[in-house]
């Protein structure tokens, strides 16, 4: 039963069916499926656009007396077409549908009576700003290129034509057809005498581009930038022209001269040059009054993670970040021996501009992959040497990494994509090396990473957040207490990043070298409790043996840390704890620990901002537990945070779980052994 005065609408298609949560959120009512519910309890029905659900929604609505309401992708609809990812908004009418200008629409009704409150409009503006500085558009999976790389030469200007794709509703919606487009051409040509004619295709035009047929028709010359980020072709165009296109919003709000060949919702106000006639007592508004109509008013927004109504602000935030991640993947990636396990754990970190990745058993049939896809190879950790015949990186889990341990087949949430050399092989220069020796960290930056670091601290959350507790050994007064984190000795970050110290015993013998005096607390690493990897020997010169509680209890116990190259010794420094390096990790080198193996290359002083910037924002990738989208690394430790410490799964599950769990420690120890 539907809550007291809340609505009850019936969907019309089984696409719709499956989005039936964001539906339901976008229009707070209860959603049930056509025709499967009792005649008479339904108030309206749902359907998409004009598309055969939405025409179906308009019938069922009137003969049955009840509301229509039509949905459509909202303005910034997400990073690619298609539903791979979730959207971002929806646009919501019960009058039409925006592009329709045949008949009234919502959005119409909003630009009647516009809004005209000053901090409304403000916020407005600020908005449109934000969106063309962030370079957004409806779709952000194209490259970000400059109008030079595109093939229109500096300093000579061009006029932009947009096409669309031919048989679009818009297109008719506008009151146009392929003539229009022809007529569009014509008209820059003899408007714009000596200019480039630049056409901007539709991704999904392929060979139905309208204004490439025309051109042909008409032998006039053009150029055609490939997939890229319109909004450099935008800004630098000395005039737009469209038919209906959303781009000649966009054009608007890049300060251009815009030409309409239909009606549009923006068109017929004052802001555009018309060459179609406009519905009648169209009202004229500025160009922040139909945003605030469109962008706020007539569109709805849900969180990309938790599906929860939101705000512009907090979609265009998620559209940055998801954007920006996987624009760092700019070639098709092809992933070389990963167990099927770690495939579904890596695919939504390794999706790229040329897609989701394509995973192979082998390194040779992944390097001929890549080599006949201009793409790159992506192989495990760093026991084998990168392919020479193509571009490659190593992947490694992140340093914010889930709540639980890798071994126990909990999916990570970060990652850590380098070159030769990953963070903790310091035989070389790493990315995350290069970029806190070279890199450039203004303050905006830096204010975030401290920001972020205190709520790390504050939230008390780290690598694996086992939320386990501690039994801490009472020590005297103004005795020294040390905290030595455990390694697992087979690890690659031992082998190729401490050459001096390279055991857990030997790391405790010389920190009680350096400390006689102290309490030493010797805390096994999780995997080696969990029985997964081995330790080596039990160290006998602690003080204590700790299996239990979680590593941060351990370090606010702790006065002072030494470690040959664990992640602890980073969450030490968030924490304001000395620390004492026996080996080389990322975060040694730079100043902020005791060094005890000397790092030459590493003359860069920095301060903990810095290093928080560079290793926790810069340089890993992050996936949201809820969505599997990339996601900044403070929602993932909010989510880590507020999340419990186990979900509840099935018997069936549990035991598939046990089962792989058990294979995964023999492969582990057979590895470890061979090493």
């Amino acid at each position: 039963m539907a809550e007291e005065g809340r609505k009850t609408y019936a969907v019309v298609s089984h696409g719709l069916w499956r989005q039936r949560a964001d539906i339901a959120r976008v229009l707070d009512a209860e959603i049930v499926a056509w025709p499967f519910f009792r005649p008479g309890r339904v108030d309206g029905f749902v359907g998409w656009g004009r598309r055969p659900s939405g025409l179906r929604a308009l019938r069922l609505a009137a003969t049955r007396g009840r509301e229509a309401v039509t949905l459509e992708d909202g303005f910034l609809r997400g990073f690619a077409p298609g539903r791979s990812d979730p959207p971002h908004s929806f646009v919501v009418d019960r009058l039409g549908i925006y592009f329709d200008a045949a008949r009234p629409s919502g959005l119409e009704r909003l630009l009647d009576d516009p809004v005209r409150d000053e901090a409304a409009l403000a916020r407005a503006r600020r908005l449109i700003d934000l969106l063309r500085g962030e370079r957004l558009s409806k779709y952000n999976n194209s490259p970000l290129l400059s109008c030079e790389q595109a093939g229109l030469p500096e300093g000579r200007p061009f006029v932009l034509l947009v096409d669309q794709v031919a048989g679009d509703a818009s297109i008719a919606g506008a009151g146009a057809g392929p003539e229009r487009f022809r007529e569009m051409l014509v008209h820059a040509a003899e408007t714009y005498p000596g200019r480039m004619l630049a056409v901007r295709t539709h991704p999904a035009a392929g060979e139905r581009s309208l204004l490439r047929r025309a051109a042909a028709e008409l032998g006039l010359d053009i150029v055609v930038p490939p997939r890229m980020n319109p909004w450099p072709l935008l800004e630098a165009a000395e005039s737009v022209y469209t038919v209906s296109s959303q781009l000649g919003f966009e054009a608007l709000m890049a300060g251009r001269t815009v030409h309409c060949f239909g009606t549009t919702y923006y068109s017929g106000r004052g802001l555009t040059l018309d060459h179609a006639a406009s519905p009648p007592g169209r009202r004229p508004a500025s160009l922040e009054q139909v945003f605030h109509a469109a962008f706020l008013d007539y569109s709805h927004y849900l969180d990309l993670h938790t599906r929860e109504r939101c705000n512009l602000e907090r979609a265009i935030e998620q559209a940055v970040t998801v954007r920006d991640q996987r624009c760092r993947l700019d070639r098709p990636v092809f992933s070389a021996g990963l167990s099927s396990w770690k495939r579904r754990a890596m695919t939504p970190f390794l999706t790229g501009l040329g897609g989701p990745p394509v995973h192979h058993r082998s390194l040779r049939a992944a390097v001929r992959a890549a080599r006949a896809g201009d793409g790159i190879v992506a192989v495990w950790g760093s026991d084998r040497p990168l392919p020479e015949s193509v571009a490659a990186m190593r992947i490694e889990d992140g340093f914010i990494r889930s709540r639980g341990l890798g071994v126990t087949l909990t999916v990570p949430s970060s990652i850590a994509v380098d070159g030769p050399h990953i963070y903790y092989d310091a035989r070389g220069e790493s990315r995350l090396e290069a970029i806190i020796a070279h890199g450039d960290f203004d303050e905006v930056l830096k204010a975030r990473a401290r920001r972020l670091a205190h709520l790390l601290v504050r939230r008390g959350v780290s690598k694996y957040n086992l939320g386990t507790a501690a039994d801490l050994p009472a020590v005297a007064d103004g005795r020294l207490r040390i905290l030595v984190p455990g390694q697992v000795e087979k690890d690659a970050s031992i082998r190729f990043g401490s050459p001096a110290v390279r055991s857990n015993a030997a790391l405790v013998r010389a920190v009680r070298a350096l400390y006689p005096d102290a309490f030493i607390a010797y805390k096994e690493h999780p995997d080696v409790v969990s029985g997964m990897r081995s330790g080596g020997s039990v160290p006998d010169a602690a003080d204590v043996v700790a299996r239990s509680g979680d590593i941060l209890h351990w370090i606010a116990w702790a006065d002072r840390i030494e470690t040959m190259t664990s992640l602890a010794g980073f969450e030490a420094l968030l924490r304001g704890k000395p620390v004492g390096t026996h080996g080389a990790p990322f975060y040694a080198g730079w100043g902020l620990t005791d060094d005890r193996l000397a790092i030459p290359r590493r003359r860069r002083r920095i301060d903990l901002d810095t290093l928080v910037a560079a290793s926790l924002i810069l340089y890993p990738f992050y996936v949201h537990p809820l969505s599997r989208l990339p996601c900044r690394p403070e929602d993932l430790v909010e989510e880590i945070a507020a999340s419990p410490a186990a979900r509840r799964q099935s018997l069936v599950g549990a035991a598939w779980r046990g089962v792989v769990q058990e294979v995964t420690r023999v492969e582990v120890r057979l590895r470890d052994w061979r090493r």
